[in-house]
């Protein structure tokens, strides 16, 4: 059983910055993409951002373009997510997704691990 474990969530300011990490204990995911969604209660889980494996290739959601960036430590087999200009739609429990292939992590069903996710909460 793989172990993603984020952390970094809490409650943040209005215009606020978070970083956001997910680290995969003794597992080495080379070769895999990795990525960040997000999901408020009553609506579906939306694509945040991804990375492919060697950190050459991101992609962010129309939403949080220009605002939030991913970036990834192999050595230390490590996603972030760093979240700046925080508003309060960005409210949200924030999960960790691993992929095979970068082209596919937008799609929940290519997703072959989740994290448990991490609260995040932007007052106003």
């Amino acid at each position: 059983q793989v172990q993603l474990v984020e952390t970094g969530g809490r409650l943040v300011q209005t215009g606020g910055s978070l970083r956001l990490s997910c680290a995969a204990p003794g597992r080495t995911f080379s070769d895999y993409a990795m990525g960040w969604f997000r999901q408020v209660p009553g609506k579906e889980r939306e694509f945040v951002a991804r990375i492919s494996w060697t950190g050459t290739s991101t992609d962010v959601s129309d939403a949080v373009q220009g605002r939030f960036s991913i970036s990834r430590s192999n050595a230390l087999n490590t996603v972030y997510l760093q979240m700046n200009r925080l508003k309060p739609e960005d409210t949200a429990v924030y999960y960790c997704a691993v992929a095979r292939q970068y082209s596919e992590l937008r799609n929940k069903g290519a997703i072959e691990y989740w994290g448990q996710g991490t609260q995040v909460t932007v007052s106003s």
